[in-house]
């Protein structure tokens, strides 16, 4: 492989790059908004369960935001290539192994959304860079809003492990 600077993308190959990454972020989440039910049953933590409700809840958001998004730069979502987002919440982080101690369930589940969440900030940060590029702006603010709402997740699970372990 030829090591060299890129070069520039043109406006169309960074629409395809920005479409690319937002399908797979979208579809991540409309597979894990099918499946977070399943995920607050794992919880045994009054807190930790609404939480994850909460978390649910902005999913739903964010869903409607992409969809906003498609609309805004006339796509449709495309689920044609591999998801490696869908895989990891497919993978379930194991989450289905009994444990001996429910904080050991709970904690693989704060791990797991909070996994999640890091991807979502990963993802969002790269579409808002290249959104910025495309002088989306709408679409950026609305990015902004799930990238927001993401790292507040991540802060909120945070909070929730310390107080799983302090109150127990």
């Amino acid at each position: 492989m030829k090591n060299s600077i890129p070069a520039t993308l043109s406006p169309q190959l960074l629409k395809q790059v920005f479409i690319h990454n937002l399908n797979r972020i979208y579809f991540g989440k409309r597979y894990l908004d099918n499946h977070l039910a399943q995920l607050i049953q794992y919880a045994s933590f009054t807190a930790l369960q609404l939480a994850i409700q909460e978390f649910w809840d902005d999913v739903k958001k964010q869903i409607t935001r992409m969809e906003e998004i498609y609309g805004i730069i006339g796509e449709k979502p495309s689920d044609k290539n591999c998801n490696p987002l869908k895989s990891i919440i497919k993978d379930g982080f194991c989450l289905d192994e009994k444990q001996t101690l429910p904080i050991l369930s709970d904690m693989d589940v704060i791990m797991y959304v909070q996994l999640l969440e890091h991807i979502n900030i990963t993802s969002y940060r790269m579409l808002i860079l290249v959104a910025k590029q495309l002088n989306y702006d709408n679409v950026r603010q609305l990015l902004t809003e799930c990238f927001d709402e993401s790292m507040d997740n991540d802060q909120l699970f945070m909070l929730i492990s310390k107080e799983y372990m302090t109150d127990n």
